[in-house]
Protein backbone atom coordinates (compact mmCIF):
# COMPACT_ATOMS: atom_id res chain seq x y z
CA UNK A 1 0.00 0.00 0.00
CA UNK A 2 0.92 3.30 -0.81
CA UNK A 3 3.29 5.13 1.71
CA UNK A 4 1.90 8.06 3.73
CA UNK A 5 4.71 10.42 2.89
CA UNK A 6 3.69 9.49 -0.91
CA UNK A 7 0.14 9.87 -0.39
CA UNK A 8 0.78 13.50 0.87
CA UNK A 9 2.69 13.96 -1.72
CA UNK A 10 -0.09 12.78 -4.29
CA UNK A 11 -2.37 15.04 -2.30
CA UNK A 12 -0.59 18.10 -2.97
CA UNK A 13 -0.29 17.18 -6.55
CA UNK A 14 -3.79 17.73 -6.95
CA UNK A 15 -5.12 20.04 -4.05
CA UNK A 16 -3.68 22.82 -3.75
CA UNK A 17 -5.81 24.87 -1.26
CA UNK A 18 -4.77 25.05 1.98
CA UNK A 19 -8.19 24.96 3.68
CA UNK A 20 -8.70 21.07 1.78
CA UNK A 21 -5.52 20.08 2.18
CA UNK A 22 -5.98 20.34 6.18
CA UNK A 23 -9.47 19.10 5.97
CA UNK A 24 -7.64 16.06 4.54
CA UNK A 25 -5.46 15.62 7.35
CA UNK A 26 -8.40 16.09 9.76
CA UNK A 27 -10.29 13.29 8.12
CA UNK A 28 -7.32 11.25 8.06
CA UNK A 29 -6.83 11.75 11.59
CA UNK A 30 -10.66 10.82 12.30
CA UNK A 31 -10.59 7.72 9.99
CA UNK A 32 -7.31 6.35 11.80
CA UNK A 33 -8.83 7.22 15.28
CA UNK A 34 -11.78 4.92 13.77
CA UNK A 35 -10.23 2.27 12.85
CA UNK A 36 -8.55 1.61 16.48
CA UNK A 37 -11.79 2.09 17.74
CA UNK A 38 -13.30 -0.70 15.54
CA UNK A 39 -9.88 -3.16 14.74
CA UNK A 40 -9.83 -2.60 11.48
CA UNK A 41 -6.57 -1.16 9.23
CA UNK A 42 -5.29 2.15 10.54
CA UNK A 43 -3.11 3.13 7.91
CA UNK A 44 -5.35 1.94 5.19
CA UNK A 45 -8.14 3.82 6.79
CA UNK A 46 -6.06 6.80 7.51
CA UNK A 47 -4.51 6.72 4.36
CA UNK A 48 -7.93 6.73 2.28
CA UNK A 49 -9.20 9.60 4.66
CA UNK A 50 -5.93 11.51 3.32
CA UNK A 51 -6.79 11.41 -0.21
CA UNK A 52 -10.78 11.15 -0.01
CA UNK A 53 -10.65 14.91 -1.61
CA UNK A 54 -8.22 14.22 -3.98
CA UNK A 55 -10.20 15.10 -7.45
CA UNK A 56 -12.38 17.86 -5.38
CA UNK A 57 -10.60 20.85 -7.26
CA UNK A 58 -10.90 19.40 -10.45
CA UNK A 59 -14.95 18.33 -9.15
CA UNK A 60 -16.07 20.62 -7.08
CA UNK A 61 -18.71 22.25 -9.68
CA UNK A 62 -19.76 19.40 -10.67
CA UNK A 63 -20.71 17.16 -8.17
CA UNK A 64 -21.54 13.75 -9.98
CA UNK A 65 -18.02 12.91 -10.36
CA UNK A 66 -16.30 13.85 -7.13
CA UNK A 67 -15.13 10.89 -5.86
CA UNK A 68 -15.36 9.07 -9.46
CA UNK A 69 -12.51 11.13 -10.65
CA UNK A 70 -10.57 10.33 -8.10
CA UNK A 71 -10.67 6.17 -9.22
CA UNK A 72 -8.44 7.33 -12.26
CA UNK A 73 -5.95 9.08 -9.93
CA UNK A 74 -5.72 6.56 -7.75
CA UNK A 75 -5.12 3.92 -9.89
CA UNK A 76 -1.84 4.28 -10.50
CA UNK A 77 -0.84 4.12 -7.34
CA UNK A 78 -0.90 1.12 -5.07
CA UNK A 79 -4.15 1.49 -3.19
CA UNK A 80 -6.28 -1.63 -2.20
CA UNK A 81 -9.53 -1.56 -4.08
CA UNK A 82 -11.66 -0.87 -1.17
CA UNK A 83 -10.25 2.14 -0.40
CA UNK A 84 -11.03 3.14 -3.65
CA UNK A 85 -14.41 2.19 -3.39
CA UNK A 86 -14.96 4.28 -0.21
CA UNK A 87 -13.65 7.15 -1.64
CA UNK A 88 -16.08 6.64 -4.24
CA UNK A 89 -19.03 6.19 -2.31
CA UNK A 90 -18.49 9.61 0.24
CA UNK A 91 -19.92 10.95 -2.89
CA UNK A 92 -22.59 8.89 -3.16
CA UNK A 93 -25.46 10.58 -3.25
CA UNK A 94 -24.17 12.88 -5.64
CA UNK A 95 -22.12 10.55 -8.12
CA UNK A 96 -24.91 7.40 -7.32
CA UNK A 97 -21.87 5.12 -5.97
CA UNK A 98 -23.78 2.68 -4.14
CA UNK A 99 -23.17 3.08 -0.17
CA UNK A 100 -22.38 -0.40 1.83
CA UNK A 101 -20.62 -1.20 4.72
CA UNK A 102 -18.67 -0.15 7.52
CA UNK A 103 -15.97 1.64 5.58
CA UNK A 104 -18.17 3.76 3.43
CA UNK A 105 -19.88 4.83 6.37
CA UNK A 106 -16.79 5.37 8.54
CA UNK A 107 -15.69 7.61 5.47
CA UNK A 108 -18.75 9.62 4.95
CA UNK A 109 -19.54 10.74 8.55
CA UNK A 110 -15.91 10.80 9.44
CA UNK A 111 -14.94 13.38 7.10
CA UNK A 112 -18.34 15.32 7.86
CA UNK A 113 -17.78 15.71 11.11
CA UNK A 114 -14.85 17.50 10.83
CA UNK A 115 -16.58 20.20 9.41
CA UNK A 116 -18.84 20.86 12.64
CA UNK A 117 -15.51 20.09 14.58
CA UNK A 118 -13.54 23.03 12.70
CA UNK A 119 -16.33 25.32 13.20
CA UNK A 120 -16.96 24.89 16.93
CA UNK A 121 -12.95 25.65 17.17
CA UNK A 122 -13.47 28.85 15.08
CA UNK A 123 -16.28 30.51 17.29
CA UNK A 124 -13.47 29.88 20.30
CA UNK A 125 -12.45 33.16 21.30
CA UNK A 126 -8.89 31.68 20.81
CA UNK A 127 -9.29 29.79 17.65
CA UNK A 128 -8.47 26.64 18.99
CA UNK A 129 -9.38 22.48 19.03
CA UNK A 130 -8.21 22.73 22.78
CA UNK A 131 -10.61 24.67 23.84
CA UNK A 132 -13.55 22.71 21.92
CA UNK A 133 -15.35 20.42 24.68
CA UNK A 134 -17.38 17.30 23.11
CA UNK A 135 -20.44 19.00 24.93
CA UNK A 136 -20.15 22.10 23.04
CA UNK A 137 -19.88 19.91 19.20
CA UNK A 138 -23.10 18.02 20.61
CA UNK A 139 -24.82 21.18 21.55
CA UNK A 140 -23.64 22.81 18.08
CA UNK A 141 -24.84 19.78 16.11
CA UNK A 142 -28.45 20.19 17.33
CA UNK A 143 -28.47 23.94 15.89
CA UNK A 144 -29.07 23.67 12.26
CA UNK A 145 -27.70 27.10 11.82
CA UNK A 146 -24.32 26.44 12.75
CA UNK A 147 -22.42 25.13 10.06
CA UNK A 148 -25.33 24.32 8.23
CA UNK A 149 -23.69 23.12 5.11
CA UNK A 150 -22.59 20.28 7.84
CA UNK A 151 -25.03 17.71 6.68
CA UNK A 152 -26.26 16.09 10.46
CA UNK A 153 -27.96 12.81 8.65
CA UNK A 154 -24.62 11.93 6.98
CA UNK A 155 -22.71 12.21 10.85
CA UNK A 156 -25.45 10.10 11.85
CA UNK A 157 -24.03 7.31 9.88
CA UNK A 158 -21.73 6.72 12.79
CA UNK A 159 -24.65 4.80 13.99
CA UNK A 160 -24.16 2.43 11.16
CA UNK A 161 -20.65 0.96 12.11
CA UNK A 162 -21.58 0.54 16.01
CA UNK A 163 -21.50 4.56 17.55
CA UNK A 164 -23.64 6.64 19.53
CA UNK A 165 -23.54 9.93 18.21
CA UNK A 166 -22.11 11.16 21.57
CA UNK A 167 -18.72 8.63 21.72
CA UNK A 168 -17.93 9.91 17.87
CA UNK A 169 -18.54 13.53 18.40
CA UNK A 170 -15.98 12.92 21.22
CA UNK A 171 -13.34 10.62 19.24
CA UNK A 172 -13.54 13.20 16.51
CA UNK A 173 -12.75 15.31 18.68
CA UNK A 174 -10.12 13.88 20.28
CA UNK A 175 -8.19 12.98 17.02
CA UNK A 176 -8.30 16.27 15.69
CA UNK A 177 -7.24 18.06 18.98
CA UNK A 178 -4.21 15.31 18.46
CA UNK A 179 -3.09 16.63 15.01
CA UNK A 180 -4.06 20.74 16.16
CA UNK A 181 -1.04 21.97 15.39
CA UNK A 182 -0.82 20.39 11.63
CA UNK A 183 -3.98 22.04 10.78
CA UNK A 184 -3.56 25.66 12.13
CA UNK A 185 -6.46 25.06 14.81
Amino acid sequence: MIARDDAMNLLKEHVKEESLLQHSIETEAVMRALARQLGRDEDLWGITGLLHDIDFEQTKDDAERHGLLARGILEAVDLPEEAVRAIEAHNGEHNKTPIAGEFHHALRCGETITGLVSAAALVQPDKKLASVKPKSVRKKFKDKAFARRVNRDVIRECEQIGLELPAFIELSLRAMQDIADQVGL
